[in-house]
């Protein structure tokens, strides 16, 4: 099973096998979440009412609306991709709203992820990756980076292998994430490699990588009937790159992919390839993409929000640029979390709120959250708050205390992501409901 906790997920148990990839990242607490406070209110669910400016994802409302149809190029496929830090790459909160949207909108599938498992920890709610030891990783940020290494896209992680017979393997964990289509994404070249599929030790078509020029691709391959594995092997010695893989159920309903890395930031974006990411967005097709940056932006105490501004609208024209215009997006602020670090926490801004024990949330979070609302409003983008979702200022105290925020104040527990992405799933789902239908567009 894949649902071991991590730090290389961002979600501390045990540091013993962990890269030190937190270099950027918040600090790590490896306590164990605080026996709950008797003064704080039980939290049961997210505060509602935290989306704004929901008119700039009138097209993605449209598929949440009361009788929405189905969408005639999606065969009824409700697709999010969800682009961040290591709230993304644990899955918490993305696996909260996956779930809370499957429940209403059916299984569509699990979702793009990077190809293979990246990382020791690398959490996968729903299906286990596996993968042989000839792969060599480079990634967006972190020890496997390698600015010379293959290129990249937004899955974040590209794994290489030059050796015959390497493998990788994804694995449905239960019935329901069994799959027929199966997506697999890799660079492309003259000297590229092929690799064989197979479904349950049933071959499907091999995939060559071969092209005229360097580039990327996505090859789809499906099973008439449900299967519980997909394995992929090299044939020779030729280079295979292999950036992200997606499985989907062949039925109608939602599918959220999370592409995260632990202590990214959004100018990491900058480091991927056009072609790879892409290729990657091309075969995901979202109808709604979240970019969910902005806790290692406002952890770092030499923040400057003009380049991080400029930051922000780079990325957000290239995944426009790449996604197609039509296609909206979601800016997600960062969380309620606290440091109890002075130097992190810069107690001199007027925005640094005390919360007791030693714990402040930072500045720079305040200010960060406000730039993304504030560029959401500019660049036509709808904006969800994060803190606002968990009550407010230092109520990370308190998500600490119930165990639903790890004891780094920064982190989430499966339960406390599980409320995160129910709310966020709440918000959109009442907003579509909200919108007159004059101003909800054509299904694309």
């Amino acid at each position: 099973m894949s649902h071991r906790l991590s730090l290389c997920a961002g979600l501390a148990l045990s540091a013993l096998s962990c890269p030190p990839v937190l270099a950027q990242n918040a600090p790590v607490d490896l306590t164990p979440p605080l026996a709950a406070a008797p003064t704080a209110a039980v939290i049961t669910a997210a505060v509602p009412g935290q989306l704004g400016n929901a008119a700039a994802i009138a097209p993605f409302l449209a598929r949440l609306a009361p009788n929405a149809p189905a969408s005639a190029t999606g065969a009824g496929v409700l697709s999010i991709v969800q682009i961040g830090d290591s709230h993304t790459a644990g899955d918490m909160v993305s696996q909260g709203l996956r779930a809370a949207l499957q429940a209403r909108l059916g299984n569509a599938g699990r979702g793009m992820m990077p190809a293979g498992k990246p990382y020791q920890g690398y959490l996968s709610w729903g299906v286990t990756a596996r993968q042989s030891a000839e792969w060599q990783g480079n990634s967006l940020f972190g020890p496997q980076r390698h600015a010379d290494g293959a290129l990249l896209g937004f899955s974040g992680f590209t794994q290489t292998t030059t050796m015959p017979a390497a493998t990788m393997t994804l694995s449905a964990d239960m019935p329901a994430t069994r799959f027929t289509r199966f997506t697999l994404c890799g660079l492309t070249g003259p000297d590229a490699g092929a690799v064989t599929v197979t479904f349950d030790g049933v071959p499907a078509e091999p995939i060559s990588f071969s092209a005229h020029t360097p580039g990327a691709a996505c090859f789809v391959r499906t099973s008439p009937t449900p299967v519980t594995q997909a394995m992929v092997a090299t044939l020779d010695t030729r280079t295979v790159s292999l950036t992200a893989w997606e499985t989907r159920t062949g039925t109608p309903g939602a599918i959220v992919a999370n592409l995260g890395v632990v202590g990214a930031r959004a100018m990491h974006l900058a480091r991927a390839d056009d072609a790879v990411a892409g290729a990657e967005l091309a075969a995901a097709r979202p109808d709604l993409v979240i970019l969910a940056f902005g806790t290692n932006e406002g952890f770092d105490p030499a923040l400057g929000l003009a380049e991080t501004e400029a930051v922000v609208r780079t990325a957000v024209a290239r995944v426009r640029a790449m996604a197609g215009a039509n296609v909206p997006i979601l800016l997600v602020g960062p969380p309620d979390a606290a440091s109890n670090r002075p130097a992190v926490a810069l107690p001199a801004l007027p925005e640094t709120q005390v919360c007791g024990g030693g714990w402040s949330v930072p500045g720079h979070l305040a200010q960060m959250r406000a730039l993304e609302r504030r560029l959401a409003t500019t660049l036509g983008l709808a904006f969800w708050d994060w803190q606002g979702a968990m009550g407010g200022p230092c109520t990370t105290m308190a998500w600490v205390a119930q165990g639903l925020q790890r004891g780094d104040h920064v982190h989430f527990t499966r339960e406390g992501g599980r409320l995160i992405g129910a709310g966020l799933a709440a918000d959109l789902f009442a907003a579509a409901a909200s919108l007159p239908p004059a101003r909800l567009p054509p299904v694309r």
